[in-house]
Parts: C-alpha cells; structure tokens; sequence
C-alpha cells in the first residue's frame, strides 16, 4: 500500500499505518531515522493532522517509533523475540550478537514464606538467596531481574562477584547444578517507580514479567522473576493443528 484508498473500509489512520509500517520494514526508514513531519504526511496522503496523529500514535504505542520532544518521530529499533525455552539472558544475548551485562542491585538472604515454600517444595523459613540485577544489552537495560535460589545448593553464592556474568554459568561451573527442565509464565505488567527508574522508562509504561521455575535433576533450584521492557521484547510462538484423533 502506497496510497490512502478514500473508499476503503479500513480507517485512514490504519492505512497510514500500514504505509509507514511498509516504510520501517523495507528499511526505506531505517533505525533511527526521523519519519516525515505531519504536515508532510498531510499533504502527501491528503490527510487531516488529526488523522496522521492517530496513525503515528498507533506505532509509537506498538514501539516501533519514539518520539523525541522538541525534535520529531524516529523509528525504534526492533523488538527481541523473547525466548520461550530455558535459557540464559547471557546465552541468549550472545546468541543474537549482543553484548550481555549484569549490574548488582541487591542480594540477601530471607527465610522462605509460605509461597516460597510452596515453590522450592520446602519448609517454612528455609534459606534462600536473592540476587537482583539490571540485565543490559549492548549497554541498554532490558530487564531487572530477581533469582531467588535455594541457598543450600548455593550456599556462598553470596560472596561471588556476580556482575556481567551468567547466574545459570557460576551455579554450573561452581555448584554443579544444571537446569534440565522448567516451566514459564508471561504476564502484561506496569513498571513501578523502581523498575522504571532502572530501565530507563517512565513509570507505568507497559513491561512483560516473566516467572520462571528451572529444575534440575527434578528439585526447584531457582525461580526467576524478571520485569522486561515492553517496548523492547515481543513474544513469538509457532502454531499448529493439534493431531486428528482417528
């Protein structure tokens, strides 16, 4: 699509949409490039600027543009495909080319409630570790990210230098343990004051908190709880029809 179809039942704001979308994907805008003004837009499309707002508001809320005030529009650099399998942020970085980081939040040590309990499949007031950290990419913060281990797999884990490095690589090389099985959850979420302040995102953007059970050997030895930028990750899935029951 290259023009705006007056007699199209897709509204106007979405044909522009897609146009712009067209442009971003065809790399005719590349990463960072600034997208023609408003007025441009109007006159190029024929469009009202309430219109052409709406169509640009529409990519700006998906992320693939940003706004800088004073300045204009500029297209956003694409979304990470979060991985749904068990794998490490570092792993996983690498893998796309991209240099991982880690910077120290907080760690401590807390007596497990009862939904830590539950979780680690302990009793009440076990030991376990909590590690928090702000994952980077390329320099980027991508995600806060708080491991809770249970201490008596790890029991020094405190007292080792765990900045840009893999949590999943020191319990490996150091403990022993490695992670043969999980499961995952993905929520919608808002950032807190915290979180945001971290990522480098206004507060109560839109973020994605992923709660990750990782197993070894059949025992829950970690539970990840991660908050990730919205505007940065986009979860993809392969789909397929079930099996025809004879």
């Amino acid at each position: 699509m290259t023009t705006i179809d007056p007699n199209s039942p897709v509204p106007k704001y979405f044909q522009l949409r897609a146009i712009l979308l067209d442009m971003i994907e065809s790399a005719e805008l590349p990463v960072d490039a600034s997208i023609p003004s408003e007025r441009e837009l109007c006159a190029r499309y024929g469009l009202s600027r309430m219109t052409v707002r709406q169509g640009v508001d529409q990519l700006v809320s998906e992320g693939r543009l940003y706004r800088v005030p004073g300045k204009g529009t500029f297209v956003a650099r694409p979304k990470i495909e979060m991985p749904l399998r068990l794998i490490s942020f570092t792993e996983d970085m690498l893998a796309r080319g991209m240099r991982p980081g880690a910077i120290d939040l907080d760690r401590r040590t807390v007596p497990a409630d009862a939904r830590l309990a539950r979780v680690f499949e302990v009793e009440l007031g076990t030991p376990i570790h909590i590690v928090e950290r702000l994952r980077t990419a390329d320099g980027e913060p991508m995600a806060v990210e708080r491991a809770h281990i249970l201490a008596s797999l790890a029991p020094d884990l405190l007292d080792r230098r765990l900045a840009d490095r893999s949590l999943y690589g020191v319990l490996e090389a150091v403990y022993g343990l490695v992670f043969d099985a999980g499961d995952q959850t993905i929520d919608a979420g808002l950032a807190d004051a915290n979180d945001a302040r971290h990522l480098q995102i206004p507060r109560g953007s839109a973020v994605l908190v992923l709660r990750a059970r990782a197993l070894a050997n059949g025992i829950c030895a970690e539970l990840g709880v991660s908050t990730y930028r919205a505007d940065r990750y986009q979860v993809r899935t392969a789909l397929g029809h079930p099996p025809t029951r004879s």
